[in-house]
């Protein structure tokens, strides 16, 4: 039997398949983040001020606003044709940065900038609607880790292709936006042959092969920390010789494709149990999934019940359906106050670098990248084994991120001594908690029919908390501060010149902090009957319905 037989869309081994090449297009789709490492040379190249060089930034962010599209696509045409969609949008929206930066063509004016700048912001949404709607709705069973540790890849993103290129081409901007326009690109093509929506009956799955799936996560759990770990060592060691990169470079690819054994270990597993692996077409649908003409009425009369009333709190809502609860402005709103804030800093890590005195940034931008991938791993293994021992509503964690995040910009504003290493991590922490934790409570409070377009409008947030707090708070007082320089200018040196700034985040992140809280309590009884359905997939195998 082939690959195509090992693999097929509904065998056990090729679900797993698709989420390995998942993690790789997370792995890689994290350019978003990368701005900074080579905003300055946009700088430098164009004669921009502060303030348009933010706007650039935010303009990728507004991107993301784009993602309706994906989500809309999400439901409607499979997930091979969205990541490709974003790989070709991110091969021309970096691949057109990378012209000018090389020198290959003359800049281009401000305003043809901004459309490639927002066409290779756009192309991850396409990314991480495949990924996380397909991956979400195969294995609704364990729908926190699953985003942790896609959230937590994502995160690592930014440092793989940064201490990547530092190894590679020593850090050079046009290298490194080359890569962000072919790497992606590549990986999605390849992708695209795996990573699809299966069956939720796996002919060849038992129970046992059910409990089996925490040990599987554990595993890929395991690869990313040592990932995080083998790229955290690599920057604090300092500079490296030529030779030594490559190793590291090398072993780093390893270490990435590694999680592919457990599809392999699942593929020979079922073939020496079963003789061959038996797709659930080859067996046939009425021998697997029995489904009689009262069965097939009584779905029936259940959709047409559920177009005549409102959904209940749990259950599939569309997106005008959600938009009417409460509970979704308070999710959108606290999103809101932790990735703007969040995305405001990653936006500007080079300028607030050198204000600082350091020359080189790429330090903060790995350390922000890589905690915040412990943050994503973390929050997604964490949420969901207290909400599976004591029913604890996963809101609760995004609260937690909102402190984290405000004690990073209290230190950052104070601007001692060592203070942006220790406020990358915390705003790392935080930032990645909040994306981990808030994809899977998207999907308890309304459901996974309608995930796409509902996981898009809240990305919405992405561009908004980009251009409220990046492009317009943080640019404006940070050229206010340069003006007022001695000789004025369009650059600012000391803590004072983003400190008023980092005061205004820090009360953003509490009135996040409040809104969390309010989320959680009023989403208790949910999260008991979660934690309840759970006992019983453990103690019977039954899956999660919705």
């Amino acid at each position: 039997m082939g690959v195509e037989g090992l693999f097929s869309r509904n065998s056990l081994a090729g679900k797993w398949l698709g989420l390995v090449t998942a993690i790789w297009v997370q792995s890689i789709s994290g350019n978003n983040y990368t701005f900074s490492n080579y905003s300055n040379a946009l700088k430098s190249l164009m004669g921009l001020t502060q303030l348009q060089l933010n706007n650039l930034s935010t303009v990728k962010d507004v991107g993301k606003a784009f993602g309706i599209l994906a989500g809309l696509a999400s439901d409607r045409v499979p997930t091979a044709v969205i990541l490709l969609i974003g790989s070709v949008e991110g091969l021309i929206g970096y691949g057109a940065q990378w012209l000018v930066v090389s020198h290959r063509i003359r800049p281009l004016p401000y305003w043809q900038m901004c459309i490639f700048v927002c066409l290779g912001g756009n192309s991850t949404t396409w990314m991480n609607t495949a990924v996380l709607v397909t991956c979400m709705r195969n294995f609704r069973n364990n729908r926190g880790p699953v985003s942790g540790i896609l959230k937590g890849f994502i995160g690592l993103s930014t440092a793989i292709f940064t201490d990547l290129c530092a190894a590679l081409f020593s850090k050079n901007p046009s290298s490194f936006l080359l890569m962000l326009a072919v790497v992606p690109a590549c990986v999605c093509l390849a992708a695209a042959l795996f990573l699809r929506e299966s069956s939720h009956d796996y002919p060849e799955e038992s129970p046992e092969d059910r409990k089996a799936e925490s040990r599987y996560f554990g595993f890929f759990n395991a690869a990313a920390v040592v990932v995080a770990v083998y790229l955290l060592l690599f920057d604090v060691t300092g500079k490296h010789g030529r030779g030594l990169s490559l190793a590291f470079a090398a072993v780093l690819l390893a270490l990435i494709a590694s999680p592919v054994c457990v599809p392999l270990f699942i593929a020979v597993k079922s073939r020496i149990k079963n003789g061959m692996i038996l797709d659930l077409e080859g067996r046939g649908m009425d021998e697997v999934v029995p489904v009689s003409s009262t069965q097939e009425s009584v779905e029936r009369q259940k959709e047409e019940e559920a177009t005549k009333q409102r959904p209940a709190i749990g259950e599939d809502h569309n997106l005008l359906e959600a938009a009417r609860t409460f509970d979704f402005w308070v999710l959108f709103f606290s999103f809101l106050c932790g990735v703007g804030t969040g995305m405001a800093v990653i936006n500007n890590l080079g300028q607030i670098g050198l204000a600082l005195g350091y020359s080189d940034v790429s330090i903060f931008v790995s350390l922000t990248s890589i905690w915040g991938f412990f943050g994503r791993i973390g929050s997604g293994w964490i949420s969901e084994y207290f909400m599976k021992k004591a029913a604890t509503p996963r809101p609760i964690w995004n609260a937690a991120s909102q402190i984290l995040m405000a004690v990073g910009f209290i230190v950052m504003a104070v601007a001692l001594p060592g203070a942006l290493y220790i406020g990358s991590i915390l705003i790392g922490i935080g930032y990645g908690v909040r994306l981990a934790v808030t994809v899977p409570v998207a999907s308890e409070l309304f459901g996974l029919k309608y995930y796409g377009l509902l996981y898009n409008i809240l990305i919405l947030n992405l561009p908004l908390g980009s251009f409220l707090f990046s492009g317009l708070l943080a640019g404006f007082l940070y050229d206010a501060q340069a003006t007022r320089a001695a000789g004025g200018g369009n650059t600012c040196v000391g803590g004072h010149c983003y400190r008023l700034v980092f005061v205004i985040m820090m009360v953003a992140s509490f009135v996040g902090l409040a809104l969390d809280v309010l989320l959680a309590f009023r989403m208790r009884a949910l999260y008991y009957e979660i934690h309840l359905k759970k006992k019983q997939v453990e103690e019977t195998g039954e899956e999660i319905k919705s």
